[in-house]
């Protein structure tokens, strides 16, 4: 799926290609302030990094997130195989009532934003975002969208005490964009964003194109055999939505050949370290298999550090006051 650069994740946390070539990813920092007034959003401007025409930053208005809304339609259902509702067909938005508890991560490229028109603000061009649910909201509204698919509650529960988590989704880069600076840009706003809240662990849900099982069964065998979440971090599919991943024995899996037929953004959740959940979920309206991805930030090979920054430092190294 990172052929496109998307995760239609509407739960998808999605980390990319190699962590530090084709893109990559994360205090002490209070993360920005948010209001809800009516059809106003505030929230504290955030310029996490700038390269070039391209600045990475968080969503400060409702327009804004909308702006990310379009993108994500663009990408989701237009480009990609998802069926939009009637509503969001009419508005040409991929949106859900998540959008408005979630910080919404944003590459504009202000070499083309247009100057507002009769007092209101200036229209950024959107070529890029990531949405992102801290738990501590998560838990004061719905919980994680990653639930709907999957028991994570057990986890929670047994990390209560010493882990906070976050959880990645709805992840898009337009297809003019799609380089490794615009990916590299997404998530050095997303390691920053991870320091500023000292996140020890990002969860979602990651996703195989198409829901033809003996399609994936040599990579979802392998995610089976090496690289199920042990016992402490294992969450599984609900009981009516789980698809077995262990559909042939390890020693048949050539490996090569599995990685070849994962999307980047799977590769990348390997090699960073990241486990997986038991059994996979076909989502039929988005067209995807899903599988479950638990990132503990310890996990994180600290050569990866030397590009992005490490975990003490307090903002990005891109900062357009660096």
């Amino acid at each position: 799926m990172w052929q496109s650069i998307a995760d239609r994740g509407r739960r998808r946390p999605g980390i990319p290609g190699k962590f530090p070539a084709a893109l990559a990813a994360f205090g002490a920092v209070k993360t920005p302030a948010l209001r809800l007034t009516g059809l106003a959003r505030d929230i504290e401007p955030k310029i996490y990094g700038r390269v070039g025409n391209l600045e990475v930053r968080l969503a400060r208005t409702w327009s804004e997130i909308k702006l990310a809304q379009r993108l994500r339609y663009q990408v989701f259902y237009e480009e990609m195989s998802a069926v939009p509702t009637r509503l969001a067909q009419f508005r040409r938005r991929d949106e859900d009532a998540y959008d408005a508890l979630c910080d919404h991560l944003l590459v504009v490229d202000i070499d083309q934003t247009k100057p507002g028109r009769a007092g209101r603000p200036e229209r950024p061009k959107v070529v890029g975002t990531y949405r992102i649910l801290r738990q501590e909201v998560a838990e004061r509204g719905p919980g994680f969208y990653s639930a709907s698919e999957y028991d994570i509650s057990p986890l929670l529960r047994r990390k209560a005490s010493t882990h906070r988590f976050m959880e990645l989704g709805r992840s898009c880069v337009l297809s003019p964009y799609r380089s490794k600076r615009s990916v590299e840009l997404l998530w050095h706003g997303l390691w920053t964003y991870v320091r500023e809240n000292r996140i020890d662990v990002m969860i979602g849900c990651a996703s195989f194109e198409g829901i033809d099982l003996d399609e994936h069964r040599m990579a979802l065998s392998f995610l089976h055999h090496r690289a199920l979440a042990p016992v402490e971090w294992r969450c599984r599919a609900k009981d009516r939505l789980y698809i077995p991943m262990n559909r042939m024995p390890e020693a048949e899996i050539d490996q090569k050949a599995a990685l070849k037929a994962m999307p980047p953004l799977i590769k990348a959740y390997l090699r960073l370290g990241a486990y997986f959940g038991d059994g996979a979920v076909l989502d039929k309206q988005f067209g995807t298999t899903d599988v479950l991805v638990i990132m503990p930030v310890a996990n994180i090979d600290p050569r990866y550090f030397e590009h992005y920054g490490t975990p003490n430092e307090t903002k990005s190294r891109i900062a357009v006051d660096a």
